[in-house]
């Protein structure tokens, strides 16, 4: 293991996340895939991965358990998913709006609208770097990516 390579080389749902129709499951490999593909992941104090995240959900908690390449176990945080509960909500809003306004909208509407839905999905992934900070080192890239992983194991399809 080189020192220093703070990156996630792998993300596992645990059973207790769930599982959904196609679509949704489609969506959550999608979203680990582009997590997997580009991020910046360093828990703080130790010295380097790469890491494999488990996420799971307990009590209505996000668990982060996090362990090397290796499997050794790094640490293991919680996180409330409630300061994330209105922000989740408010996004899945404003992409419906957004899938409709494709099939019905004029461009300019269409833009106003993805540019409110970033805008929400900025909020997110500032949430989730402001309760991992301290803990988890991560980009503002990495955050979105992870924030919309957060969102695809809401959503039910």
């Amino acid at each position: 293991m080189a020192d220093g390579d703070f990156r996630l080389c792998d993300v596992i749902l645990d059973e207790t996340i769930g599982r959904s129709t196609p679509d949704v499951e489609h969506e959550r490999a999608v979203a680990i895939f582009d997590l997997i593909e580009e991020n910046s992941f360093e828990p703080v104090g130790h010295k380097g991965g790469p890491y494999k995240l488990y996420l799971s959900l307990v009590d209505s908690k996000l668990v982060f358990s996090i362990k090397t390449e290796a499997e050794e176990s790094v640490v293991t945080h919680i996180l409330s998913l409630t300061p994330f509960r209105r922000i989740i909500k408010d996004y899945f809003m404003i992409c419906e709006s957004y899938y409709e306004a494709i099939r019905s909208s004029t461009p300019s509407q269409i833009e106003a609208i993805d540019m409110g839905r970033r805008g929400i999905h900025n909020e997110g992934s500032q949430t989730l770097l402001d309760r991992l900070s301290g803990k988890i080192r991560i980009d503002f890239d990495t955050a979105r990516r992870l924030f919309t992983l957060v969102c695809v194991l809401y959503w039910r399809g």
